[in-house]
């Protein structure tokens, strides 16, 4: 890979990177609503001068710019996001470390699962297009690309939940429980794991395997697949050494940004089976009007899919030479 072409790429990150941070200065403190009062519980009878101390406290007495912006750039480079409003004071980089850990087991499995899963449907019904497996597997996964994740963890929370009983309903770990090992408190976190894991693995599943299929259909047409099978090369390698290579690129892009919008995707199927994740968090300091605690979140989920799609790029970059001219 090019230095040339690494440069740029890591140029173009920084600059997104700094249009980003702008826009989150911006972006909630030109939201309706009065912090001072939120930090004093929203009491109409709080008095002018203890306004003007919460105020004069948190920095909000100062001008938007350059003194508040000058501020928040400075603490932001520094790992400072501020204290939640919600959370009295405790800082949003702890708040936002307490959800990040079930958000990342959660969704972390949950894309390996459809990966590995969609993109051998997708490939198997690309490569054998027309047959039972295609029509079986495209079919099921449209259904699977068009309902979204509250729709999908609903009906399994009422099948297997409610009605048979077979996991939790809610919750990462069963309340007041006392574990005698790590065994024991591994079993009852994948207990309630279960449901939501298959919820996001279904509802990624069918998207990846429909752009695979596509891709490899796509490729099958191209000239060397021909040449490949004119002199005698078996399907399957035909398939691994040249097909797949070549029609995994889309796929690496979608996988990019699907890793990116964790958290914006993480809200339903979190909030449905009330998992402490980022997204339950996120639901929380909306409804609480928390906006350093929402900071965080926009700033942790924007620099997350700008850093998604720079390993997408390089990644391109390795896989097809035609992108780095």
């Amino acid at each position: 890979m090019g230095s040339r072409y690494l440069l740029r790429k890591l140029a173009q990150a920084f600059l997104t990177v700094v249009l980003i941070v702008l826009v989150n200065f911006v972006l909630f403190r030109a939201m309706p609503g009065s912090p001072e009062r939120i930090l004093l519980g929203r009491n109409p009878h709080v008095s002018a001068e203890a306004l003007a101390q919460t105020k004069a406290r948190w920095g909000l007495d100062k001008p938007l710019f350059p003194d508040q912006f000058v501020a928040y750039v400075d603490a932001t480079l520094h790992g400072d996001l501020g204290f939640s409003y919600a959370y009295r004071g405790k800082p949003v980089t702890a708040v936002l470390a307490d959800r990040v850990g079930p958000t990342l087991l959660l969704f972390g499995l949950g894309e390996l699962i459809a990966i590995i899963v969609g993109l051998a449907i997708g490939a198997y019904s690309g490569w054998r297009r027309g047959g039972f497996v295609d029509y079986v597997g495209n079919g099921v996964s449209l259904v699977l690309y068009s309902m979204p994740y509250f729709l999908i963890g609903m009906g399994l929370l009422v099948v297997f939940a409610t009605g048979l009983g077979w996991f939790p309903t809610y919750g990462m770990m069963t309340p007041g429980m006392t574990y005698k090992d790590t065994l024991d408190q591994t079993l009852d976190i994948g207990g309630h794991l279960a449901l939501p894991l298959a919820t996001v693995s279904i509802g990624l599943i069918g998207q990846y395997s429909i752009l695979m299929r596509a891709s490899v259909i796509e490729t099958l047409s191209d000239d060397y697949i021909t040449t490949a099978r004119a002199k005698g090369i078996r399907d399957i390698a035909i398939l691994r050494r040249h097909a797949l290579p070549n029609a995994m690129l889309p796929a690496v892009t979608l996988i990019a940004v699907n890793l990116g919008y964790v958290v914006a995707g993480a809200i339903t199927a979190e909030k449905v089976f009330s998992w402490p994740g980022l997204g339950t968090l996120t639901v929380e300091a909306l409804e609480a009007r928390d906006f350093p605690v929402l900071q965080g979140i926009f700033l942790l989920l924007s620099i997350s899919v700008v850093v998604a799609n720079l390993i997408a790029d390089l990644v391109y970059g390795l896989l097809d030479p035609r992108v780095r001219t």
